[in-house]
């Protein structure tokens, strides 16, 4: 793993996703707020994100699966990741 993408208290996790049923999920991390850059553009409707494979998901609209979950599309590009709670200049992890 490159220097960019390594972890470390002010940087946040790789991956990371919105729902507790995910393995991806962490309320402790989520807590301090992420903020995602996408394409250059600041997103709030991430359901999840991988920064070293360079994708995000966003929900499809109010479209719903057949259990009930939000569908969500899978967009590639590159993205950014750090944590709110940090100011106004904080560490941003990327790849």
């Amino acid at each position: 793993m490159s220097d960019d993408t390594q972890t470390g208290p002010d940087l946040p996790p790789d991956r990371l996703a919105i729902h507790p049923r995910s393995e991806f999920f962490d309320a402790d991390k989520l807590q301090r707020g992420i903020g995602i850059r996408f394409k250059g553009v600041v997103r709030t409707n991430v359901e999840e994100y991988c920064i070293s494979e360079g994708w995000v998901r966003v929900q499809a609209g109010r479209t719903m699966d057949r259990n009930g979950q939000p569908l969500t599309l899978k967009l590639n590009g590159p993205v950014e990741a750090w944590y709110e709670d940090l100011g106004d200049d904080p560490p941003i992890a990327k790849a």
